[in-house]
């Protein structure tokens, strides 16, 4: 059994519970995913499975590309993530994954790449506080003093400094799945997750409480 999938977010809305709450919601399309490839212990040394999301055709992928997932069907896909599972051996190449996997109250944790913000300076990037602004103070947004006296007579490794700011791996756990929609591939999450509109998500069951 899968305990992971490949979705894209939507967008958010609310939805009202059966008691009356309005609800903050993600809407996330979580697959068909397709099995591109089956890794075992005998030919990998772990097991795994790889999955292909978002179809495409076939003539817009690289040879290499098009050549692996020849083995899979003839469908293109404009996401290949691998997953480690335990139990691959009744699991085939071209098999479908899909949102029967989910009910609804159950948890999963949801991974995403985070909004690039490009450029950003210290109050955005950290959290840092302003300066004055009156008083002939022209300290307004700078980051302020970060060297050291005669030694060592250097910036030390690690301080918050202005910077690239977004895109990396977050990863939310714990989000209540509130509505299923199977006609539509869509799950509705409690909250929000990473990444902009469009953005490729990982949805897996959470593990243990």
């Amino acid at each position: 059994m899968m305990s992971a999938i490949l979705g894209k977010k939507i967008g958010m809305t609310n939805v009202f519970s059966p008691d009356g709450r309005l609800v903050p919601v993600t809407v996330v399309q979580v697959g068909p995913c397709v099995v591109t490839q089956v890794k075992t212990m005998e030919t990998d040394g772990y097991t795994a499975l790889q999955l292909g999301f978002d179809e495409r055709p076939m003539e817009k992928l690289n040879k290499p590309i098009a050549g692996h997932l020849k083995k899979a069907g003839d469908k293109g896909f404009r996401v290949l993530r691998e997953f480690r599972t335990e139990n691959v051996e009744e699991i085939e190449p071209g098999a479908e994954v899909n949102i029967d996997m989910f009910t609804v109250g159950e948890k999963v944790t949801v991974s995403g790449i985070s909004k690039g913000r490009g450029f950003q300076g210290t109050i955005k990037r950290h959290g840092f506080s302003r300066g004055p602004e009156t008083h002939g103070n022209r300290n307004h947004r700078k980051p302020g003093s970060i060297g050291n006296s005669a030694w060592p007579a250097k910036v030390i490794k690690g301080k918050k400094l202005p910077g690239h700011m977004g895109t990396d791996r977050k990863t939310t756990k714990n989000l209540t799945i509130v509505d299923i929609k199977p006609e539509e591939n869509l799950i509705l999450l409690k909250g929000a997750v990473p990444g902009p509109k469009t953005g490729i998500l990982e949805v897996y069951k959470t593990k243990g409480k």
